[in-house]
């Protein structure tokens, strides 16, 4: 019996709770996958999952062999690399968030690619919470301050904000010049998909942040609606600067109250805080960061 491959199988599943989930991720048949899973609960002389009809879930001793396997795994692979002199390869997933991912990440993504063929690079898109156990990611590329204590990560960038409406609007209602005239303004305020919440509107007032309330009607939970809500001259809003940066070249957009801005936006690539960094999503987390750096 291979008793790598056994780890990678327990590991899988455990994650995944399913094994048909689990065989589509390691590319195998669901019968073999099955059948190495028996052999190595026969070898090791205990029983690691209970499956039902609907759910596989672990047993108290595949709780406590777990987090052994993950670490046994991970310092085998890095053993590998280290002594044999090849590159990273293998699966690596990912969830990026949309216009961070447009416009800093996927052009520059033929690099990585390049740099570390061996790599299968699978992609996905949101702005919301993902279980990244769960849902089989490996890293999350996320903005805001980090409140999940499940996840570590590090710091790529600390992106620009601004406050900004439509030349448009600004003709309507006038430009701010003081925060006290945003009681005579109104805003498209935008919704966490994780609360339901308004963000509330940052400025930073001699070295202090300061929230203020903008009325408004209209509401949004998505990045591109925000930004296409304030160009059709709906409201202000604050958001990075680069995702601005295009419109107010244009004469669509006009940044406004530059004495007080927003604090600044901090971006970060997450992963699960129970497992240590694979090779696989080191070298990506490493290279985010060069993207970053070189767009500043």
């Amino acid at each position: 019996m291979d008793q790598v491959k056994a780890m990678r199988v327990f590991v899988r599943i455990y994650e995944r709770s399913s094994f048909t989930l689990a065989a589509e991720d390691l590319n195998m048949p669901r019968a073999t996958l099955t059948h190495t899973l028996n052999q190595f609960e026969a070898w090791l002389g205990v029983r690691l999952l209970e499956r039902s009809t609907r759910k596989v879930r672990p047993t108290l001793d595949g709780e406590a062999y777990y987090p052994r396997c993950v670490q046994l795994l991970a310092e085998l692979e890095e053993a590998e690399l280290a002594f044999r002199g090849v590159a990273p390869k293998g699966k690596l997933r990912v969830d990026l968030h949309g216009t961070q991912a447009r416009y800093f990440v996927i052009p520059a993504l033929p690099q990585f690619m390049a740099r570390y063929p061996e790599i299968e690079l699978f992609i996905s898109e949101a702005d919301r919470f993902v279980d990244l156990i769960a849902e089989g990611v490996d890293c999350v590329l996320r903005s805001g301050t980090l409140a999940d204590s499940s996840l570590i990560g590090r710091r790529v960038a600390n992106l620009r904000q601004i406050t900004c409406a439509s030349p448009g609007y600004l003709r309507q209602y006038g430009e701010p010049k003081s925060l006290d005239d945003l009681k005579h303004h109104r805003a498209v305020n935008y919704v966490s998909r994780t609360t339901a919440k308004l963000y509330p509107f940052e400025f930073m007032v001699d070295g202090e942040l300061k929230e203020v309330p903008i009325g408004g009607t209209l509401s949004v939970s998505g990045a591109e609606i925000y930004a296409a809500s304030a160009i059709a001259g709906l409201g202000l809003i604050q958001c990075p600067h680069y995702r601005m940066e295009e419109p107010i070249r244009q004469g669509l957009m006009q940044e406004v109250l530059t004495a007080t801005p927003p604090p600044s936006m901090p971006v970060s690539v997450l992963y699960p805080h129970n497992r240590l960094m694979s090779p696989r999503v080191r070298v990506f987390v490493d290279w985010v960061a060069e993207v970053f750096a070189q767009a500043r």
